[in-house]
């Protein structure tokens, strides 16, 4: 059996493919990196929020798993929308790392109480930062890891704000100056953690090798809780959204909410119950937060973004 892995290019997706070809090929699973060139990588001087949130990173590689030209495709779980287009499925979820943002600096000493200028364009990131740290300036900083570094480096901005698990990755843990607490700037759904996507035509003894090899069971459940609960919320890249779940023994703990671009409104709630049906607990914790303020929050967001 020979699994074709599809991904995007960027060395942090390439991480990502040669993670999951590692785990296939220890498991004796002949493999094969294709690389693919996604909208999102193409166009780099406009936020993800005015590109388009469905389908930014994943449309051209879908495109290949439904042809037949690639097997699974492997995402960063943080990009994948939270309905998928007929015909695909996701199959597994790596094992989350840490989910904390964090600041990146190649200014050792820099402080997060200065005034910093922050490259970012994630609307989630901006908002947060907006409501605690409003002496802030934010600044669209996009493009692979290494990019954001150059520019920045190059004056863009002092610092970058980014997921752990990127840096980590790309081996720039010595650039971090701050990690931001998860109860505080809480992650987007998803981030942290690797996504198998594959076309439902898939025959299922390669589904079920993929998935025995790749899936971890405790991620999947706080992932499908999470994205039960953007789905409710119709969330994408570009609505500052958050949610994240954690494992209490047998109880799943699921905080979620939104937060106004402005950053002066935030409906922030929990849930609290058996791990057994995640996606119940993702559903009823967005219908707190919409029944709480965060419809208006959400259709004032979509205006303002038209």
């Amino acid at each position: 059996m020979k699994i074709r892995i599809g991904t995007r290019g960027s060395k942090l997706a390439l991480w990502q493919a040669h993670h999951v070809s590692d785990k296939l090929q220890k498991a004796g699973i002949e493999t094969e990196i294709i690389t693919i060139e996604t909208t999102g990588d193409k166009i780099l001087d406009v936020s993800i929020s005015k590109i388009g949130s469905k389908g930014v990173f994943t449309e051209e590689i879908e495109e290949q798993l439904i042809s037949g030209n690639i097997d699974i495709a492997v995402h960063s779980a943080k990009d994948m929308q939270s309905v998928l287009p007929e015909g695909f499925k996701l199959i597994a979820f790596g094992e989350r790392e840490v989910a904390n943002d964090v600041l990146l600096s190649h200014k050792a000493n820099l402080n997060i109480e200065d005034n910093l200028v922050i490259g970012t364009s994630s609307t989630r990131r901006i908002a947060f930062f907006k409501h605690y740290y409003p002496h802030l300036k934010t600044v669209p900083v996009r493009g692979n890891l290494q990019t954001r570094i150059r520019k920045m480096k190059e004056g863009a901005c002092d610092a970058l704000l980014l997921a752990y698990a990127g840096v980590h990755r790309m081996g720039y843990e010595d650039m971090i100056v701050q990690k931001l607490h998860v109860d505080q700037i809480i992650p987007a759904v998803g981030q942290g953690s690797i996504a198998i996507e594959c076309a439902h035509a898939l025959p299922k003894e390669k589904q079920e090798v993929v998935r025995n090899t790749i899936n971890h069971t405790d991620t999947e459940v706080c992932l499908l809780a999470e994205r039960a609960y953007l789905k409710k919320l119709e969330g994408g890249c570009s609505i500052p959204v958050f949610g994240m779940a954690r494992l209490e023994n047998d109880l799943l703990s699921l905080t979620g909410g939104i937060i106004s671009l402005n950053g002066e409104e935030i409906i922030r709630k929990n849930v609290k119950k058996s791990k057994n049906d995640p996606e119940l607990i993702g559903a009823e914790l967005a219908e707190m937060v919409l029944n709480d303020g965060g419809e208006k929050i959400l259709k004032e967001i979509k205006e303002q973004l038209k």
